[in-house]
C-alpha cells in the first residue's frame, strides 16, 4: 500500500483528490489549517481507516516534520497554498510570499530524499506569453500569486525526486468548491444574475477540470520513475478557449444570459496564450472531462451552493 502525505488537501483540488487516491488503494493523510473553516469536507473519510487528518500550519515546521515521520510516507503531495491572485491581494504579499515560498521550504525541510514530492505549480508562472507556451518558455510572472510559485516551483524542482505540474485554469465541481476561477464565476454570475460583464474577451486560457487535476496526480504517483526531475504543463491541447468561446459554451446551458463584452478590466496575471501539453501526453496522460461537461455539472450543482465569502473563495 502506497502512502500519501496532502498538504493543503481539505482545498479545492485535495477534495477531489483524496477519494481518487482512497480508491485506488492509498493511505492518505491530510494536513491542512483549515483557514476557510473547511474542515467539514473531511468528514465523509474520517470513519475510512486508511484515513489520517492533522490540523496544521504548513509553516509550522515541528509539528509538520513529527507528522510526516509518523508513517513511512512514500509520496508527498504540496497543496498548501495561497491560490489565486485575488486571495493573494486579500492577504497581502508578506503573507502570501510566507505561505507560498516559506511553507514550501518548510515542506522540502521535513522530507528525506527517498520520499516523492509532488507540487501543483500553476501557469500564471508564465506571465505575458505571445507563442506557444512550452515547458521551457522562460517564466515571467506578473503578480504575487505568480512570484511566490514560482519561487516555491524552484525551491521543489532543485531537490532530487522531485516533480511540478504547471496547471491549466482549474473548473469544475468539488467538495470545497472555489467561485473566484473564471469559469465557475462567470458560470455562477449567468445562474444567479443571468447577467455578467466580460473584458478582455479575445484572451486566449487553457482549461482543466478539476477531477482531471487529480487525475495527473494519481498518474504521477504510478508513474514516479518516468517523471522525476521533470516540469510539465498539465491540460489539455482540446481545451484552449477564448473567453468568449467560454461565454458561448454557458449560454449553451443557460440561454436567457447575457455577456456584455466591455473592455472595462483587465487581468493582472496577462494569462492569453496557448499552451502545449505534448510533453505529459507522450507519456500517456490526457484529460477526460470537457469544458461543456464539466459547465453542465456546475449548473447542476449551484442551487445547493450557499457563498460564505466576498472572495468567491470559499463555499459551503
Amino acid at each position: 500500500m502506497k502512502k500519501v502525505f496532502m498538504t493543503g488537501g481539505a482545498g479545492y483540488v485535495g477534495t477531489t483528490l483524496i477519494p481518487a487516491l482512497l480508491e485506488s488503494g492509498c493511505y492518505v493523510t491530510v494536513y491542512d489549517s483549515l483557514i476557510f473553516n473547511n474542515g467539514d469536507k473531511m468528514l465523509p473519510y474520517i470513519t475510512n481507516k486508511n484515513f489520517n487528518f492533522i490540523k496544521g500550519d504548513v509553516r509550522d515546521k515541528k509539528l509538520l516534520s513529527e507528522s510526516i515521520a509518523l508513517q513511512d510516507y512514500d509520496t508527498v503531495i504540496h497543496l498548501a497554498a495561497l491560490v489565486g491572485w485575488p486571495i493573494c491581494r486579500q492577504y497581502g504579499d508578506v503573507e502570501s510570499y510566507s505561505i507560498n515560498v516559506d511553507g514550501t521550504k518548510t515542506v522540502i525541510e521535513c522530507m528525506n530524499n527517498d520520499q516523492y514530492l509532488l507540487f501543483g505549480s500553476t501557469g500564471s508562472n508564465y506571465g505575458a506569453v505571445e507563442d506557444l507556451c512550452t515547458e521551457d518558455t522562460p517564466l515571467n510572472p506578473l503578480t504575487a500569486y505568480g512570484v511566490t510559485k514560482t519561487e516555491a516551483e524552484k525551491l521543489v524542482m532543485d531537490r532530487p525526486n522531485s516533480t511540478a505540474f504547471r496547471f491549466a485554469t482549474a473548473f469544475g465541481v468539488s467538495p470545497r468548491l472555489r467561485l473566484d476561477l473564471l469559469v465557475n464565476d462567470m458560470s455562477y454570475r449567468a445562474f444567479t444574475e443571468g447577467y455578467a460583464v466580460v473584458y478582455e474577451s479575445h484572451f486566449m486560457r487553457t482549461f482543466i477540470h478539476v477531477k482531471d487535476m487529480a487525475r495527473a496526480f494519481c498518474f504521477a504517483i504510478n508513474n514516479q520513475n518516468k517523471m522525476i526531475g521533470e516540469v510539465y504543463n498539465v491540460g489539455s491541447n482540446t481545451m484552449n478557449h477564448s473567453k468568449k468561446e467560454v461565454c458561448e459554451l454557458i449560454q449553451e446551458n443557460l440561454p436567457k444570459t447575457y455577456f456584455n463584452y466591455a473592455d472595462v478590466n483587465e487581468d493582472p496575471d496577462k494569462r492569453n496564450y496557448v499552451v502545449s501539453y505534448e510533453k505529459l501526453n507522450k507519456l500517456g496522460f490526457d484529460t477526460k472531462v470537457s469544458l461543456k461537461d464539466g459547465i453542465s455539472e456546475l449548473v447542476k450543482s449551484f442551487p445547493l451552493v450557499r457563498i460564505s465569502s466576498n472572495y468567491h473563495n470559499v463555499s459551503k
